[in-house]
């Protein structure tokens, strides 16, 4: 028989972790020590705290508003018994699960995620790079990042930095087909296309005043914003490209930005964190991280941390 303290420690590990084996891991015990505490622990509270196939394992409404509690619990009893010389920053360890969009993630959070490495190599990190919004509660996320808006109140939240968007093409192929002064002259300009993997129907041209531009006559579609931009480096087409990926371009030469005045205001970045209540060491280290490599110099970013309030 396992107390009860140790068998409260056990399932909140299986409540964060993605199967019981992932928790007996975390934990450094057998996956069957994780079985037993969680069916013992069912027992004694008279309640299924997970539901149980041949495939996977999921936790239960009740077991979810009681992992909460739980967690909150174990806490509060180990803040009564502080360990002389607590983990340093340098022992941080464990799991941490990011959710990103694909361009940003390769670009941006992987330098960063390195260093972390280098500098706690006690973490370790299961990125999840993928432009469809990420659902955080089944994927069980601790940090994401989302470009655009941001309306789920169950997540906090910091406004990091901002992605502009630009329409541009290569000189050779503006010389060859001319040069749109109307967003109603793409129509007749070969143009690229991002699709919607939801939807399977491409993304629209964003502008500003809410304007729209469906691309219609499009030399070239996929599903993968740098591969977008590489067919629009090739000068295979028009599009509309994230900052991140045009801008060295346009530094360069490489490319150029048309229809410059009826560009759209740029997008917010976002990090943010489920509320699971307290915060593990290794999530607040990887958090501020992702924070200040994301922020823009001399961008002005949203509060330390903000509740996000809006409904879904």
């Amino acid at each position: 028989m396992l107390n009860r303290l140790e068998m409260l420690r056990i399932f909140v590990a299986a409540a964060e972790a993605t199967s019981f084996k992932d928790a007996a891991v975390r934990m450094g015990i057998s996956p069957q020590v994780v079985t037993r505490a969680v069916k013992e622990l069912e027992e004694s509270l008279g309640e299924l705290l997970f539901h149980r196939s041949t495939r996977q394992v999921r936790i239960t409404a009740f077991g979810e508003a009681f992992a909460a509690r739980a967690c909150e619990g174990v806490q509060q009893v180990d803040q009564l018994f502080p360990q002389r010389g607590e983990a340093a920053e340098g022992e941080i360890a464990g799991r941490v699960r990011i959710a990103a969009p694909l361009a940003l993630g390769r670009l941006r959070l992987m330098p960063a995620l390195a260093a972390l490495s280098a500098a706690h190599p006690g973490l370790s990190f299961d990125l999840r790079l993928s432009d469809q919004v990420a659902d955080v509660v089944d994927e069980q996320i601790d940090v994401g990042v989302r470009i655009g808006f941001l309306r789920d109140n169950r997540f906090i939240a910091r406004r990091v930095s901002r992605l502009s968007f630009h329409v541009v093409a290569t000189p050779a192929l503006i010389a060859r087909v001319g040069r749109p002064l109307r967003i109603e002259d793409l129509h007749a300009l070969p143009t690229s296309a991002m699709l919607d993997k939801g939807s399977g129907r491409p993304w629209p041209w964003l502008f500003a005043g809410g304007q729209q531009f469906h691309p219609e006559r499009t030399a070239f579609i996929c599903d993968d914003a740098e591969t977008e931009a590489q067919a629009v480096l090739a000068g295979m087409a028009f599009g509309q490209i994230p900052g991140l990926l045009a801008e060295p371009h346009l530094v360069a030469g490489r490319l150029e930005e048309v229809l410059l005045e009826v560009a759209p205001e740029p997008w917010n970045i976002y990090v943010y964190r489920p509320q699971r209540g307290p915060v593990p060491a290794r999530i607040r280290r990887v958090f501020d991280v992702l924070v200040t490599a994301l922020s823009a110099p001399g961008e002005p970013a949203g509060p330390a941390e903000e509740r996000v309030r809006q409904p879904l």
